[in-house]
C-alpha cells in the first residue's frame, strides 16, 4: 500500500469484476484527455457504452496460456478505481501497455507513476526479458511528457489508426526489460 495525499491507493491485479469501473473511468479520461485532439465524434454519447463492451470482453475471454493472457492493474483508494494499466501480451514478446488512466481530477497526483511502476515490475516478474512499450498520441503532451519522466524512450513515430475511420500520428515508447542493454 502506498500514501497519495493523505489517501492510501493499493494497486491489485484486476479480474472482470472491474469491466464497468473501468469502462467509466476509460470513456471519463478520453472525454478529458482527448479533446480537442481526436475527431468529436469519438467522444461522443456512445463512448461510455463501446468501453463497456470493450471492457467486457477483454476481461471476460479465456486468452488460453497464461503467458499470452493480458492483465488488468487497478490503482483504487477506499474500493473506488482510480486508475488502471492493461498490459497485452504480443507475438513479438514484447507486452504492450495498451491502457494507462487516470481519472481526471486525480492527474499529477502520483497515481500514474504508481500505474507505471507496477506495469514495469508487473512485467518484469511475469514475462522476464520482455520490453514494455506503449503508443501514445503525439499531441497529446501531457502524456508524452508523462512517458518521458518515467523513462520511456521513444522507439517509434507512425500514424495510429482508430475505429471510426480516423488516423492520428502517435508514438512509440519502450522501456527495456530489467538488466537488458538499450
Amino acid at each position: 500500500m502506498t500514501k497519495r495525499s493523505g489517501q492510501d491507493v493499493t494497486i491489485r491485479v484486476g479480474s472482470i469484476d472491474d469491466a464497468e469501473d473501468v469502462a467509466a473511468l476509460h470513456a471519463e479520461s478520453w472525454r478529458t484527455a482527448y479533446a480537442g485532439i481526436v475527431p468529436d465524434r469519438a467522444l461522443g454519447d456512445g463512448l461510455a457504452a463501446e468501453r463497456g463492451e470493450l471492457w467486457t470482453l477483454r476481461l471476460g475471454v479465456d486468452y488460453g496460456e497464461p503467458a499470452n493472457t493480458p492483465e488488468l492493474l487497478i490503482a483504487e483508494t477506499a474500493g473506488e478505481t482510480v486508475g488502471f494499466a492493461y498490459l497485452v501480451p504480443q507475438p513479438d514478446g514484447r507486452i504492450l501497455l495498451d491502457n494507462l488512466h487516470v481519472r481526471p481530477g486525480r492527474t499529477g497526483g502520483g497515481t500514474g507513476g504508481m500505474l507505471m511502476r507496477a506495469a514495469l515490475a508487473h512485467v518484469a516478474r511475469r514475462h522476464p526479458g520482455a520490453d514494455l512499450y506503449l503508443e501514445v498520441l503525439r499531441d497529446n503532451t501531457r502524456a508524452v511528457a508523462f512517458y518521458e519522466r518515467e523513462g520511456g524512450r521513444r522507439t517509434g513515430a507512425r500514424q495510429g489508426f482508430f475505429p471510426g475511420g480516423f488516423t492520428l500520428p502517435e508514438y512509440e515508447y519502450t522501456w527495456a526489460a530489467q538488466g537488458a542493454r538499450s
